[in-house]
């Protein structure tokens, strides 16, 4: 899986305001995501919105994603 589909998904399936994707070995990426879904959520709660988003993938294609989630305010550094 690339970086490319990784950030399709996440931003298929969340309504976020900026997705970036990393990763150059196939298996292991960062993410930071920008979404007002995360309003009112815990960091965990946060994680686990965007392991759904991913599905299957998070079990057979991705090793290891290290996540850093926003609200848009909170990316906007208010």
């Amino acid at each position: 899986m690339s970086p490319e589909n990784i950030k399709s998904v996440i931003e298929n399936s969340l309504d976020a305001t900026s997705v970036e994707v990393r990763g150059d070995d196939g298996a292991h990426f960062e993410a930071v995501v920008v979404s007002a879904d995360f309003e009112g959520k815990t960091p965990v709660e946060r994680h686990q919105m965007v392991y759904a988003a991913l599905g299957d993938a998070m079990r057979e294609e991705i090793h290891a994603l290290s996540i850093k989630t926003y609200t848009p305010q909170q990316w906007k550094g208010e």
